[in-house]
């Protein structure tokens, strides 16, 4: 957890698949925690082909089984399912917007947003942001898209940057 702290959260991301695993990832870990979720990342990528929508999208009914069998996921039918159906919505989205990356970072005007808090008690579960991400991921057919889930994504992928500013990391981000 510390390293993840220390080298990539709230480091912008750009890269379609990266933004795509972790929509995925953070879907995966509602309900649960994001260490259990980090500790099974590595075979994530593997379950899931490096997370290459173009690959996720063509998954059969066998897929899925494959999946549900893979004691190093959580094996969820459910996010599965979702993730196969998400992997489908960014295809969509990355063709009509040029990548899977002009369409999400578009929630924040393309830049990060950089609030101040001084505590993590100041942190909010969702924002506007994340409402309006929701609400319109969900209306494009994507699941496991909670307002609380796209707010936790954002946070991941940099869109926000939410480390104190008594953190080292704040100003490095």
């Amino acid at each position: 957890m510390l390293e993840y702290h220390d080298k990539e959260w709230g480091v912008p991301v750009h890269e379609d698949n990266t933004l795509f695993e972790f929509l995925a990832l953070e879907g995966a870990q509602a309900g649960l925690s994001w260490e259990t979720i980090l500790n099974k990342r590595v075979n994530y990528r593997k379950a899931f082909h490096n997370f290459q929508p173009a690959k996720i999208a063509r998954y059969l009914n066998r897929d899925v089984q494959r999946l549900l069998g893979d004691a190093g996921i959580v094996r969820n039918r459910l996010k599965i399912e979702a993730t196969i159906g998400n992997a489908k919505q960014v295809l969509v989205a990355s063709k009509e917007f040029g990548s899977f990356n002009e369409y999400i970072w578009r929630f924040v005007g393309g830049k990060p947003i950089k609030h101040r808090f001084s505590s993590l008690s100041q942190i909010p579960a969702t924002t506007n942001e994340s409402d309006a991400m929701s609400k319109e991921l969900r209306k494009r057919g994507f699941r496991f898209v909670g307002p609380t889930i796209c707010y936790a994504f954002m946070q991941a992928i940099g869109m926000v940057n939410d480390h104190t500013t008594n953190c080292f990391r704040y100003d490095k981000v």
